[in-house]
């Protein structure tokens, strides 16, 4: 998916993700972690509120797209492959972390949610934009139907429960809101953005 991803989602970053994604990461402070950091779609957002930046990715193929946007957007953070579920960093180590259009395609939800967890000071925030399961029954069974399509084409499941796994793994969301994901297929559109605190 390297090669093409950025032209593959140009239309959707145009249409408004690009702009969801620079309000949420607008409130990342201090020390920031990003999981599932892809090519790079969220450095140009980072403001100079944060004290470090550390960027981590599990594909080597991202992950070399992504150390060269790093390298012109933001030489300071430092690029590390790493699966979001086993994260090579101390107990506590941040005060932030990001994840946008991560949770939807990591292998176990629930341990990489946990991971994020254990990562964070207590008191600190997770920064999300995910795709969920809608909460419509005619439309979440549309997405189970069309499901193995989509974890063909773009490599994520959009019909898991994200936000019941954020509350059920360590954290409370104190800022929510429903939106969809501009100029996907209608059983791809439901996406929440927010923040949860470590609790």
């Amino acid at each position: 998916m390297a090669p093409v991803w950025d032209r593959m989602t140009r239309g959707t970053e145009e249409a408004g993700l690009r702009e969801l994604r620079q309000g949420l990461v607008a409130d990342a402070t201090g020390r920031v972690l990003e999981i599932g950091a892809g090519t790079g779609a969220n450095v140009p957002h980072y403001n100079g509120s944060i004290e470090s930046l550390v960027l981590t990715e599990p594909q080597p193929a991202m992950l070399r797209r992504l150390q060269r946007t790093a390298h012109e957007r933001a030489p300071h953070a430092q690029v590390l492959r790493a699966p979001a579920e086993d994260l090579p960093f101390e107990t506590d180590s941040f005060d932030t972390v990001v994840c946008t259009l991560v949770l939807c395609g990591v292998d176990d939800q629930p341990r990489a949610v946990r991971e994020a967890r254990r990562v964070l000071r207590p008191g600190g925030s997770l920064l999300f934009l995910e795709h969920l399961r809608a909460d419509d029954p005619d439309l979440a069974r549309l997405q189970d139907r069309m499901n193995w399509l989509n974890r063909i084409v773009v490599g994520c499941d959009c019909n898991r429960p994200t936000l019941r796994t954020i509350e059920a793994e360590g954290f409370t969301v104190s800022r929510l809101e429903h939106t969809e994901t501009p100029k996907a297929p209608k059983f791809a559109r439901p996406m929440i953005v927010g923040t949860a605190i470590a609790s």
